[in-house]
């Protein structure tokens, strides 16, 4: 089925959810309809708006409202489908229904898409409907018209930053007051950064499903939110926050998808593969995306010709999603009216994704142990029989520490049983299944009492001379 060209006097619209975004879409319908006119060059109109509850919505004229959703989906006066409910049915279903009846669909639901983009696309394109997701990743910052579009002669080798406003929050507020998570993520939820229920921030599946649909664009390689290694940031702590300070960085929650370079004598693009993962890292202060602080989005992405790119601004937040939906949804309504069709999936390279066991980053790790002769010689050993090399080592508590260490040279440190310390141990890059071995093996070693904390170091392209050695 093909969209129909035929000239139309209005765009219709079908809303499907009426929320915190929502209503700011409906507002901003209302307040800038002679704008928008103009920009489309025929009225847009809300056919309907699909609410669970049509009371919770005393604003908007009852006319509009309906409980029947699918209903609404399929009038034949509808030609754009904007998705704001959330989760994955019944949203899924009802978009499938819109685009396979050639309607466009305009969606904010970051979680479907990672989940469901292939079958979407693939609905988009059999129908020649336009599919756009703007408002699913980082809020009202264009960010996934600049890769799908304006980057489209470049090659993207890396996509890198912060996409969430909660985590993002919690942490600065971990820097600047010295408070642990648990205090944070209180105060977040008072102020109305953290939702009741934070799983989805905390623990980071906002920002993996954020992560498989920049990769998806950025490598023409479908990633799904099961592809993105995730890591969360309950277990950080203000202990951690400090030693980072001391090391002149802070830590971030950071969503990095790379296309992570094969054999050299592979021809060029052959034998690559997708990396994507979410975890919290110690960056350098001198980094840019280590001054975002609050709930502020950015993201910097790194092509061959263009270079460097940061995109910065609020990743979250009714108008200014709002805002990121209105403008996908003046581009579908072009289209509409023009005959026209926006940028269809590219995902042709399918690329292999990298098991996070093969990613290499450098490592901050916290080693309590019995401070007593030959631990840290035994330490040492221990990163070294699993091929991590040790960048520094310093010792808090007991007695001091001797960088020569690392080496093995402390064998006569003292003697006796000595008392409790903590080494905190910086690695050169190493590949992440080395350092689970080690820390593993440390665990078992008689002399430590347990490994305290690790945390992954990212450069994220620029050398980290603070912590020891060139990356």
């Amino acid at each position: 089925m093909s969209v129909d060209q035929t000239a139309k006097d209005r765009i219709t619209v079908a809303l499907l959810g009426c929320g915190v975004v929502g209503s700011q879409v409906v507002r901003l319908l209302r307040e800038q309809a002679d704008e928008l006119t103009a920009r489309v060059g025929v009225p847009i109109e809300i056919g309907g708006i699909a609410v669970r509850r049509p009371q919770r919505h005393p604003d908007v004229p009852a006319e509009l409202l309906t409980t029947d959703a699918a209903g609404l989906v399929a009038r034949p006066d509808v030609d754009v489908v904007v998705e704001l409910m959330g989760g994955i049915e019944p949203a899924r279903d009802l978009l499938l229904d819109a685009l396979k009846a050639g309607r466009s669909v305009v969606s904010a639901n970051k979680a479907l898409l990672a989940e469901e983009g292939e079958a979407l696309a693939t609905a988009a394109r059999d129908s020649g409907a336009d599919l756009y997701y703007e408002a699913s990743v980082a809020g009202a910052i264009p960010l996934l018209r600049p890769i799908q579009q304006s980057l489209a002669g470049d090659r993207i080798r890396r996509v890198a930053g912060i996409v969430n406003g909660t985590t993002n929050f919690i942490l600065s507020a971990m820097e600047s007051t010295g408070a642990g998570y648990a205090d944070a993520l209180e105060e977040a939820g008072r102020l109305g950064y953290a939702e009741a229920d934070p799983t989805a921030d905390v623990d980071g599946y906002d920002a993996a499903s954020k992560a498989a649909i920049l990769a998806s664009l950025a490598f023409h390689t479908r990633v799904t939110a099961a592809d993105v290694h995730r890591e969360g940031i309950r277990e950080v702590t203000a202990t951690d926050i400090a030693s980072a300070r001391a090391l002149g960085c802070t830590v971030k929650l950071l969503a990095i998808c790379e296309q992570v370079a094969g054999d050299s004598r592979e021809a060029e693009g052959h034998g690559d593969s997708v990396s994507a993962r979410v975890y919290p890292a110690m960056i350098p202060k001198s980094h840019p995306l280590a001054s975002v602080s609050g709930a502020f989005n950015a993201v910097f992405v790194e092509a061959d010709a263009a270079g460097p790119l940061m995109f910065y601004g609020q990743g979250a937040g009714g108008p200014q999603t709002a805002s990121a939906v209105l403008g996908d949804l003046v581009a579908a309504a072009r289209n509409r009216v023009i005959g026209g069709r926006g940028p269809r999936d590219t995902a042709y390279a399918h690329l292999p994704i990298q098991p996070i066991g093969e990613v290499r980053t450098r490592y901050h790790v916290n080693v309590d142990v019995h401070d007593r002769a030959g631990v840290l010689a035994a330490v040492a050993s221990v990163f070294a029989e699993h091929g991590v090399s040790i960048a520094t080592v310093k010792q808090e508590g007991g007695r001091e520490a001797d960088d020569s260490a690392t080496t093995g040279d402390d064998a006569d440190h003292g003697g006796g049983q000595g008392t409790d310390a903590t080494l905190v141990v910086v690695t050169h890059e190493a590949p992440d299944a080395a350092l689970r071995a080690t820390v593993d093996a440390l665990s078992g070693l008689e002399s430590v009492r347990g490994v305290a904390s690790v945390l992954r170091v990212e450069g994220l392209g620029r050398p980290v001379h603070a912590l020891g050695g060139a990356q």
